[in-house]
């Protein structure tokens, strides 16, 4: 599958920023960062206004690539700062109104890491040490095991024996039809990828529901905006509030020299989630089929769930339901 960008640090806002003294909207602290209308200038020079568009899709980031030799599913493991310096980080932050300047120790300000952990490959290093980004973490991964049930529903979106993974994308070459298809693992290497779902961040699309949760994967830049807005700090907002295309939770812009550029709703001070998501708006068809499912899982493997209902299209992707 063609990728764009893959994400392998925390993504840039397209404006400058600036810290506010309010509280967060969507972290448990009293500031909040909020965009100025002014353009950045390391958008400017990856020409930002030349960049593919995409939707910013709300989920959790996950990677394929090999582990023990084989292609993999990893999940996103940032490692944080201890809560003591946390506290200190924070303390700076809000009294400097940035977080330049904070030093660092690595070897006692982080928490410790599962075994596989690795850092993310644009993560920074010193020393041979990876060193952590402007907001305090180090960008990372881990790999998806099925014995662990921390990563439960990551594992529901893969077959390590089949070796493939369910994927939403848009159907061919119509951008206004979805599908949900298994795609080999070996096709996905070294892409970066979203899982959304019913238990993925509040489940803002409405997915399956607790007694049959559904999730699946949405490869980074695969759902580009068709009429994107101009990159200006007004017609961003107007396009957000106004257009049904924009009922989004933000933008990714792909530039040309591989920098990826965003934007978020709760830059601007507006709602997310919202009503009626434009994910919502566009059939989708599904193409999993039985061979791609494990015989001995049990009945509720979204594997068997997806293929009993193979090549039907659905009116959207929170209106999927399984045959009993």
């Amino acid at each position: 599958m063609r990728r764009l960008g893959s994400v392998q640090q925390k993504i840039p806002c397209v404006f400058l920023t600036e810290v506010r003294d309010e509280p967060s909207r969507k972290r448990d602290c009293q500031f909040q960062v909020v965009a100025t209308e002014n353009v950045s200038p390391a958008a400017l020079a990856s020409d930002v206004h030349c960049a593919a568009a995409t939707e910013k899709v709300d989920g959790t980031c996950c990677y394929v690539t090999t582990f023990n030799g084989e292609p993999y599913l990893w999940a996103r493991l940032d490692r944080k700062p201890t809560k003591q310096a946390d506290k200190r980080f924070k303390k700076y932050q809000y009294s400097q109104k940035t977080c330049k300047g904070f030093v660092w120790n690595v070897n006692e300000d982080f928490r410790e890491v599962p075994e596989f952990w690795m850092a993310a490959h644009r993560v920074q290093h010193e020393n041979g040490h990876p060193v952590p980004d402007e907001h305090g973490h180090i960008p990372g991964w881990v790999p998806v095991d099925h014995t662990n049930k921390q990563y439960c529903w990551h594992s529901s979106v893969v077959n390590y024996g089949t070796g493939v993974a369910l994927v939403l994308k848009t159907h061919g070459e119509d951008e206004g039809q979805l599908e949900i298809v298994s795609v080999p693992l070996a096709d996905l290497m070294e892409q970066t990828l979203e899982l959304i779902g019913t238990n993925v961040n509040g489940n803002p699309y409405g997915l399956g529901s607790k007694k049959h949760p559904v999730h699946v994967l949405v490869p980074h830049g695969v759902l580009r905006i068709r009429n994107p807005p101009a990159v200006e700090f007004q017609q961003i907002c107007s396009w957000f509030q106004e257009c049904q295309e924009g009922r989004v939770e933000g933008i990714v812009w792909h530039c040309d020299d591989g920098m990826l550029i965003k934007i978020h709703r709760h830059h601007l001070g507006l709602k997310w989630p919202v009503a009626d998501t434009f994910l919502n708006t566009r059939p989708v068809v599904v193409h999993v089929d039985e061979s791609d499912a494990d015989p001995c899982a049990s009945e509720k493997d979204l594997f068997k769930s997806f293929s009993s209902v193979n090549r039907q299209t659905f009116s959207s992707v929170r209106d999927i339901q399984f045959e009993p």
